[in-house]
């Protein structure tokens, strides 16, 4: 009998595999969807942008400064939005977190 004492926990019976497993993340998928939803108007603004920095490239011969540093920042925050629903990274994007800058 002490030698299977000696032996350790030779005859102990592992964890199952699912009570490591944890809990099913639903509220990360309703912030991601919502996030989603968000990242969809961003690109559309994104492209409204490029056509008005193409009409102030026509008119004037060269891109709107502040438009360009706006659009950098939309860009920085579609990343921001596109890392947190793929599941790339935790931190939430705006308007839970920061808005992004990029100067």
């Amino acid at each position: 009998m002490s030698d299977t004492n000696s032996a350790g926990n030779a005859g102990a019976i592992p964890p199952h595999p699912e009570a490591a497993r944890p809990p099913f993340p639903i509220v990360r998928i309703l912030y991601a969807l919502g996030f989603a939803f968000i990242a969809y108007f961003v690109l559309i603004a994104l492209f409204l942008i490029a056509v008005i920095q193409l009409a102030m490239l026509v008119i004037n011969g060269k891109a709107n400064e502040e438009l360009k540093s706006f659009s950098l920042n939309l860009v920085q925050y579609l990343w921001e939005l596109l890392t947190f629903i793929t599941f790339a990274r935790d931190e939430q994007p705006f308007p839970i977190g920061p808005f992004p800058r990029t100067h």
